[in-house]
């Protein structure tokens, strides 16, 4: 090999590694803190579809699966704040009594990384009173906090609350 052709190789070959060292760190850069990618708001604003699937089963332990184990519930139809698996599955046994079906109104999705995301607006739910059949419908403020603990998102803080003027 001529002199001319060696630096024509050790040229290409840095470029190469450049290019290539380039395109892995702004793979890492975007990828997020573990090399995940952060969730859509759409993506987020889903998980209270699956919350609200876990309603409709009746079973207040799924429901309370759905939140981490370190998790605030700050309920709608209860002054108590519900601070650990156990209390939130009290109140669930007693909200899963009226068959709530729930519905969002308007959500506001603001995604903090690829592991954590708040979800706040407003819902409402359809609730049976279990002796009458009587139904009635409550307009609620909520916000749930979302982290994604190993590999499944949880609410970390749920926060709901019956409208004032309503």
């Amino acid at each position: 090999m001529t002199r001319r052709s060696m630096s024509k190789r050790a040229a290409v070959v840095t470029v190469t590694t450049v290019l290539a060292l380039g395109t892995v760190g702004t793979v890492a850069a975007t990828a997020g803190p573990r090399g995940d990618h952060k969730p859509s708001k759409k993506q987020i604003a889903a998980l209270f579809d699956g919350w609200n699937a876990a309603l409709r089963t009746g079973d207040p332990d799924k429901v309370a699966k759905r939140y981490a184990s370190d998790a605030v519930l700050l309920p709608t139809v209860s002054n108590r704040i519900r601070t650990d698996h156990a209390g939130i599955v009290d109140y669930f046994e007693h909200f899963l009594a009226n068959k709530p079906v729930g519905k969002k109104v308007e959500t506001i999705v603001n995604v903090l990384d690829s592991n954590s995301a708040i979800d706040t607006g407003i819902y409402e739910f359809t609730l049976t009173d279990p002796d009458t059949g009587a139904k009635r419908v409550v307009e609620a403020r909520y916000t749930y906090e979302y982290e994604k603990r190993g590999g499944t998102w949880l609410i970390v803080n749920h926060h709901s609350s019956a409208m004032p003027e309503g």
